[in-house]
C-alpha cells in the first residue's frame, strides 16, 4: 500500500494522471532544482505536482537508494506514470521492470503495469501507421485489430489484400484461416476454406505448429482419428510445448479405445493445462479403462470441482 493513499485512490491517481501530468507539463513556469540535488523525498514530491522532465532521473537513483524513507513502489509507479508523459519509452521499461521484480503479485502494480503495457503498445501501432501506412506489417496490424473488435468484414478484406500482394507470405494463410474459423457469419464453405488456407500455410512454413494443430483439430472434428493423430504429433515435433496438442492427441487416443497409450499424453497436457476439465475428464477415462481406478477417481474429482467452478486444480 502506498504511504500516502488508499488502495482505491492509489488506482484512480493512475487512472487520471497522464492527463493532469500533460497539462501540467505544459503549464510549469517555474523549474524545479536540478536533479543532481534532489533528494528521493523531494524527486517523488515533485513528480507527482507533474514536474516530470527535472525529477524523472531522480526518480530512477530513487529505486537504488538504500538510505531513502519513501515508499519505493510509489516511486516506480510515479515513474512509469512521469515517463508516460513524457513519451521516455526506455525509461517506462526501467520502472516497469523494478516493479514487476519487486512486487510481481501487488494488485495496485499488476494495474498499473496492465495500463502501461497497453499504452506502449498503442503508441508503438501509431508509430507503425504514422511512418508506414501502407506497409504490409500496418496492413497486418490493422487486420488484427479488426478482427479483434468482432469486425469481421473489413478484417477479412485486410487479409485478402495481404493475400493478393504477396501469397507467399508466411503467416497470413494462418491468420486468415482463423479468421474464417471464428466469423459466424462466414458462411457453409468456411471450414473448407480454413482448412485450404492452412495447408498453403504448412507448405509455405512446415513447422507452423499452429497451423497443424488447427488441421488436427478439424480432423478431430470430423472423427477422422488417425489423420488427426498424425497431425497432433506433427504439430509438436515443431512445438512441444504446445499443450493443446497433447490434449487433442490424447482425447484421439481414448477415442479408438487405445487408452494405455493416451495416458501419457494426458498427464503432459495436465501440466501444461491444470485448469482445463476436458483434459481431467479424458485422463480419468484413459486410466479408468487401463484399470488405474483410484487415479481416475482423483481426476474426475478435479473435473468435477472445475465444472463447479471451485477454481483448483487439486482435489481435497
Amino acid at each position: 500500500m502506498c504511504s500516502s493513499h488508499s488502495k482505491t485512490a492509489f488506482i484512480l491517481l493512475f487512472a487520471s494522471f497522464l492527463t493532469s501530468a500533460s497539462l501540467l507539463l505544459g503549464q510549469q513556469t517555474k523549474s524545479a532544482a536540478p536533479q543532481s540535488a534532489l533528494t528521493p523525498e523531494k524527486a517523488l514530491s515533485l513528480a507527482e505536482q507533474g514536474h516530470c522532465r527535472e525529477t524523472i532521473s531522480a526518480l530512477k537513483r530513487a529505486l537504488t537508494s538504500q538510505g531513502a524513507s519513501v515508499d519505493k513502489k510509489e516511486v516506480g509507479v510515479v515513474g512509469v506514470r512521469c515517463s508516460l508523459a513524457l513519451d521516455d519509452r526506455d525509461s517506462t521499461l526501467d520502472f516497469l521492470r523494478f516493479l514487476h521484480k519487486q512486487f510481481p503479485l501487488d494488485p495496485d502494480v499488476l494495474f498499473v503495469v496492465t495500463h502501461a503495457y497497453s499504452d506502449l503498445s498503442t503508441r508503438t501501432a501509431q508509430d507503425l501507421g504514422r511512418t508506414a501506412p501502407d506497409s504490409f506489417a500496418a496492413h497486418k496490424l490493422n487486420a488484427e485489430a479488426l478482427e479483434m473488435q468482432g469486425k469481421w468484414e473489413p478484417a477479412q478484406a485486410e487479409y485478402e489484400w495481404m493475400i493478393k500482394k504477396d501469397p507467399n507470405a508466411p503467416g497470413i494463410h494462418f491468420l486468415f484461416a482463423r479468421l474464417l474459423l471464428s466469423r459466424p457469419d462466414a458462411g457453409p464453405d468456411a471450414t473448407e476454406r480454413a482448412r485450404q488456407e492452412l495447408l498453403k500455410e504448412i507448405q509455405l512454413d512446415p513447422n507452423n505448429a499452429g497451423a497443424i494443430y488447427i488441421l488436427g483439430e478439424l480432423d478431430r472434428r470430423d472423427q477422422k482419428w488417425d489423420e488427426a493423430i498424425s497431425r497432433y504429433k506433427q504439430a509438436l515435433k515443431a512445438d512441444p510445448d504446445l499443450g493443446e496438442a497433447y490434449l487433442g492427441l490424447g482425447y484421439c487416443l481414448v477415442n479408438q479405445k487405445k487408452y494405455e497409450e493416451a495416458i501419457a499424453p494426458l498427464q503432459t497436457a495436465e501440466r501444461f493445462m491444470p485448469q482445463n476439465p476436458e483434459v481431467h475428464n479424458s485422463l480419468g477415462t484413459a486410466l479408468q479403462r487401463s484399470g488405474h481406478k483410484d487415479e481416475a477417481q482423483k481426476e474426475f474429482a478435479i473435473h468435477e470441482k472445475l465444472i463447479a467452478g471451485e477454481g483448483t486444480a487439486k482435489p481435497d
